[in-house]
């Protein structure tokens, strides 16, 4: 029986299928369009607006933040910011700066909002505590009772701005030398912001600021921006334009002598010379002690120094705030928070503190600052 040949043994000369004999194939090239189905019909109408919309939004949320529109990852507005800040801190904020041309009470305030965000609370015992964030080290160095309240601590906001304003201006000062010397070169809040920082030797190790140091001076120069208005004095109250008049205040008690003046003197017990911040009328113990204004008790308690001591803020006056203040009492008669006018008793005559005798210790404080109080009570001077 013969063997069909395989289609690989075919002879060359095998002919092969007939072109009619073979399978037609369709050309891609001439092959009809279907058009859309009535489903994507329906649908595609409503995809596009769809996706208009969402190109629509997401258009213009770009362009709100670009224009500085509502953002929850932008900073808070100036308004919010400064609404952290309790209002009877910005005498002290003020005076933190005074004590040198360089600093400004913004730049303080950016600075403790960079450093707790005005918060007073401590991570831990050991570490960085109060407004100011200073370390045990660095408070034994800068702390002090500003306040005259007795103690002095990081947690005392007044006690902390007031650091924080002497370390500063210590900085600034360093800085000032450097720049006189030629050693380092660049703007002296920068400078001393850097230092701060970083610490005085990078500074003058760099010649300028140091690199690690410019995110720190761009972020506190443009936050101190949005505390700008901690830097106006507020306006007068109605009335009270012009330097103070005679009877402004009333007298704290009913004696008109002295027997120690406001100014430098040496003190009795300490034999210290140093600024007397006030006045002493000598009573006898147990004289009632009254206001010598309207106002708001801020402080009545036992210090150190100034034994039970009451201090009344009275608004402001001139356009500066003011504070008055009755040390050495034998007996309190009134407690923080309470509101007084001219006339109420706050306390007795004694002897209380660093005293020789029974007498009152008055003061009179603008913006923080102690003053003269005779041009301020009736009788003058």
């Amino acid at each position: 029986m013969e063997t069909p040949l395989r289609d690989t043994e075919r002879t060359p000369d095998a002919e092969p299928p007939a072109p009619e004999e073979q399978e037609p194939r369709p050309d891609p090239a001439r092959r009809k369009r279907r058009g859309p189905g009535p489903f994507l019909l329906l649908v595609l109408p409503t995809l596009t607006v769809v996706l208009a919309g969402a190109v629509f939004l997401v258009a213009t949320d770009r362009l709100s933040g670009l224009l500085g529109g509502d953002d929850g990852d932008q900073a808070p507005a100036p308004q919010a910011v400064t609404d952290r800040v309790d209002p009877s801190l910005l005498p002290w904020l003020r005076k933190a700066a005074d004590r040198c041309d360089t600093l400004r009470p913004s730049v303080l305030a950016a600075q403790i909002d960079l450093r707790s965000g005005w918060s007073n609370d401590g991570a831990a015992l050991s570490g960085p505590s109060g407004l100011a964030g200073f370390t045990p080290a660095q408070w034994r160095e800068w702390g002090e009772d500003a306040n005259g309240n007795g103690t002095s601590a990081p947690k005392d906001p007044a006690d902390a701005i007031m650091a924080l304003g002497r370390w500063d201006c210590a900085l600034a000062e360093r800085m000032t030398e450097s720049r006189t010397r030629g050693t380092v070169n660049g703007d002296l809040l920068d400078l001393t912001l850097a230092a701060y920082d970083q610490d005085e030797t990078a500074v003058t190790k760099a010649g300028r600021v140091p690199p690690k140091a410019l995110p720190y001076v761009r972020k506190a120069k443009q936050l101190s921006r949005q505390y700008a208005q901690f830097d106006t004095v507020p306006s007068p109250l109605p009335g009270a334009e012009g330097p103070p008049r005679d009877g402004y205040l009333h007298r704290p008690l009913r004696s008109t002598t002295l027997s120690s003046a406001f100014g430098t003197r040496r003190h009795p017990l300490s034999g210290v010379t140093k600024l007397h911040t006030g006045v002493d009328f000598p009573a006898p113990q147990g004289t009632p002690v009254t206001a010598a204004g309207p106002g708001t008790v801020v402080f009545a308690g036992l210090t150190r120094a100034y034994g039970n001591r009451v201090v009344v803020d009275h608004g402001e006056a001139d356009g500066r705030r003011l504070q008055t203040t009755y040390s050495h009492l034998s007996a309190l008669h009134t407690t923080q928070g309470s509101t007084v006018v001219p006339g109420t008793t706050l306390g007795r005559v004694g002897s209380t503190g660093l005293s020789t005798g029974p007498h009152l210790h008055f003061e009179v404080m603008l913006d923080g600052h102690y003053t003269d109080p005779v041009p301020w009570l009736d009788g003058g001077g």
